[in-house]
């Protein structure tokens, strides 16, 4: 039986981030829009699912602003972008998200929380007001990504359509 996608996901002109797994030692993101893609970015593997789309887990979950969010805004996707608070509050957490990744996903909610906090406050941005509710649903949708992106096959992709901006 065919799978059937929400309209909000068929519309053409939304933007797609399109993995594709590579054998190498590096995966790869497109940036594609109305089926064109805009832009290209090697992801170096991690041995947990790439950095990009961790920050669709966190973006789309908690619908923060972050990287992925400024590009579908227009803005270039380069390594380094012009800080901006809620940008870095959402990279912070991407990065406690894969620590807790590659210690395989066992850190009790609470911990993350207070590491995502004092990670933050080390590197002088303000936190997401977000709880430990926020931190199990991002950490739900980063194991959901994990199961499909192990299910991937070198040389083959994984298309995700990205909200509206």
């Amino acid at each position: 039986m065919p799978v059937r996608r929400r309209a909000s996901e068929r519309r053409p002109d939304r933007m797609h981030l399109v993995f594709t797994k590579g054998a190498g030692k590096h995966d790869r993101m497109a940036v594609v829009r109305a089926g064109v893609p805009q832009a290209a970015i090697g992801c170096p593997k991690q041995g947990i699912i790439p950095h990009d789309m961790v920050h669709y887990a966190v973006e789309v979950t908690l619908h923060a602003r972050g990287f992925i969010a400024r590009v579908a805004a227009g803005e270039e996707a380069v390594f380094q972008m012009v800080p901006e608070a809620q940008s870095d509050g959402v990279e912070r957490l991407v990065e406690v998200l894969q620590a807790d990744g590659w210690s395989g996903w066992t850190g009790a909610p609470q911990d993350l929380l207070d590491l995502y906090h004092v990670t933050c406050e080390a590197r002088g941005c303000p936190p997401l007001a977000i709880g430990i509710g926020d931190v199990e649903a991002v950490r739900g949708r980063v194991l959901e990504l994990t199961a499909r992106w192990a299910s991937t096959p070198v040389g083959a992709s994984l298309a995700l359509p990205f909200p509206d901006a």
